[in-house]
């Protein structure tokens, strides 16, 4: 029994370390890509933050105001959900986190009585929602582990497109904020219609001695569309060094976890073990007393058998018996 349990628990402690070496090599893989995807999202961010400004700029030199991405549907009121999550597992609570929060926004947009469009970014969204049987206007796969302008000149055409047939009034991007390699914030942001005016009074008029070629509003026309893409681009990219640092936390920890389990099984097999020893010691002792109780009561058996005196005559002293024994 105990030898069993000693091979089970063998085979136990080379399965977790076979587990172990896999969770190690994804931790230092996740670790690598982590540093890459920080160096892309920090190089987005200057772009996106000067695009900004000169949009802002431009308004307050007299660019149309209206223009459609910039302005609320007044007759729409269908809200879409942009989520971005990862295609594979593996990274802890990242994938969760967003999927619940996005789901409580279009719950929260339906109990107001708005229907809602959800845009699914990754393989997680897409099967997590589809099981529960939400309607998915559109899925991207493949996307959130390197991604790439092209991918999110795509996204960023369909959810503008959207928005400039007047079907949607707003538009929420949910997705992982990149803050530090241990820190990351998920956040909701309003990602349509464009809040140029945030931080700025545009009302005052034209605030720069700037001449703008061919015009401020056709300047407009070209760049809006530009920083929309530039916005969803800026969003993969901290959505996927999020990602990278969460698996690397998660697999550290699997390791961890791993080097524990395999401490404690050998605990339990050493004391198998020694149990196992104990036992055979004990049935070795008890074998041997036995066998040494056993040879004494044979002797005195034979000594009982032979010296009953109705067997020998009433003359025969002790010591002619004892040289007749012998």
């Amino acid at each position: 029994m105990a030898g069993g349990q000693e091979r089970i628990l063998r085979r136990r402690i080379k399965s977790v370390e076979s587990t172990k070496k896999i969770t190690r090599a994804m931790e230092l893989i996740a670790a690598t890509r982590v540093v890459k995807a920080q160096e892309r999202a920090a190089a987005a961010r200057p772009y996106a933050s000067e695009i900004t400004n000169v949009i802002l700029d431009l308004v307050k030199a007299g660019a149309a105001k209206d223009h459609v991405l910039l302005r609320e549907n007044p007759d729409a009121t269908t809200a879409a959900v942009v989520v971005i999550t990862s295609d594979r597992g593996l990274c802890g609570a990242y994938n969760s986190t967003m999927l619940r929060m996005a789901e409580r926004a279009i719950l929260a947009h339906q109990a107001e009585g708005r229907p809602y469009k959800l845009v699914a970014v990754g393989g997680k969204a897409h099967k997590y929602f589809t099981g529960r049987e939400f309607a998915i206007e559109a899925t991207y796969l493949g996307v959130t582990d390197r991604p790439t302008y092209e991918q999110a000149r795509e996204i960023g055409v369909t959810i503008r497109s959207l928005f400039e047939t007047g079907e949607i009034a707003s538009v929420d991007l949910v997705y992982w904020r990149f803050l530090s390699a241990g820190t990351q914030e998920p956040v909701i942001r309003r990602f349509l219609p464009l809040n140029v005016e945030e931080g700025s009074t545009v009302a005052d008029g034209p605030s720069a001695d700037l001449e703008y070629e061919p015009s401020t509003t056709g300047i407009l026309d070209e760049l809006l569309p530009r920083y929309v893409e530039s916005r969803v681009y800026s969003a993969l990219l901290e959505a996927s060094a999020s990602e990278h640092a969460a698996r690397q936390r998660a697999m550290k920890a699997a390791t961890d976890n791993a080097e524990e389990l395999k401490k404690t099984l050998s605990r339990v097999m050493n004391r198998a073990r020694q149990d196992s020893i104990t036992t055979e010691i004990m049935e070795i002792v008890g074998g041997a007393e036995a066998l040494g109780s056993d040879k004494g009561s044979a002797e005195d058996l034979l000594l009982d058998t032979l010296t009953p005196r109705h067997i020998f005559p009433a003359q025969l002293d002790h010591n002619d018996l004892s040289s007749s024994l012998h």
